[in-house]
């Protein structure tokens, strides 16, 4: 039955999986180029609001924009997908930090997989679904 999953997807599932690989791609290289660039309304946010330190803004830019990176190569998608999950989590904890919902990190974290999951046969083989 895994091989069955592990075959190349169809076209529908893999043109749906780049669609929703595109949408985290997207919001997260605008994320990283915004703390990279220390854009001033997004450090004001990340310092007064999220209560981080200006300094490693950019350092924490630049992790997100290699995770995102090597999440859009094919060839290291599910590298990329296990820093983004990584990455997401710490979103996560932040927004409990400060009492804010989590609901976008965590979609978008799933967003991430499920976009994976239909593109990459891999992932399929490694995590298959089952018929009840």
């Amino acid at each position: 039955m895994a091989t069955e999953q592990a075959a190349s997807p169809s076209k529908a599932a893999l043109w749906g999986g780049r669609v929703l690989s595109a949408l985290p791609v997207l919001a997260l290289l605008g994320s990283g180029f915004m703390k990279v660039s220390h854009n001033h309304d997004y450090v004001e946010t990340m310092v007064g609001k999220l209560g981080y330190p200006e300094g490693p803004i950019t350092a924490i830019g630049i992790a997100e924009l290699i995770s995102v990176v090597l999440y859009a190569v094919p060839q290291t998608a599910v590298l990329g997908a296990v820093l983004l999950t990584g990455y997401l989590g710490g979103a996560v904890a932040t927004h409990v930090r400060i009492g804010e919902g989590v609901a976008v990190p965590v979609i978008m974290g799933m967003v991430v997989w499920a976009g994976l999951f239909l593109r990459d046969p891999r992932v399929r083989a490694l995590l298959p679904l089952r018929k009840v």
